[in-house]
């Protein structure tokens, strides 16, 4: 709204979800707020993503440990633990073998 804007409910209106939408996001600009709402959206459709792909991986797992077990193996394999820590650290650096270890935990549960 411009200083020669009419002030109506609408703008007013307007006003103020511009205001809210640089409050909600830090940003310091309504521009960059709508880069950042837009960013944020796309991330909580990413996470709900990985999220999905983790429980079916935990899935995967459970099978794989079940016929492990069954056979009368060990309910975890240590040396493909390694491969799975390696691969992650490679991708992702340090962060990766941390992420790693959540989703092997989340994947076997605490040996």
């Amino acid at each position: 709204m411009t200083p020669m804007t009419p002030v109506t409910p609408a703008n007013a209106v307007n006003a103020v979800n511009a205001v809210n939408a640089i409050d909600v996001t830090g940003a310091r600009t309504h521009e960059a707020a709508e880069v950042i709402t837009g960013a944020r959206e796309r991330i909580d459709a990413l996470d709900d993503r990985i999220i999905g792909l983790i429980q079916e991986r935990m899935a995967v797992s459970a099978v794989v440990q079940e016929a492990r077990i069954t056979s009368g193996g060990r309910r975890v394999n240590l040396s493909r633990e390694m491969e799975i820590l390696g691969h992650y650290s490679s991708a992702l650096g340090r962060p990766g073998t941390a992420l790693a270890m959540t989703l092997l935990e989340l994947c076997r549960g605490r040996i």
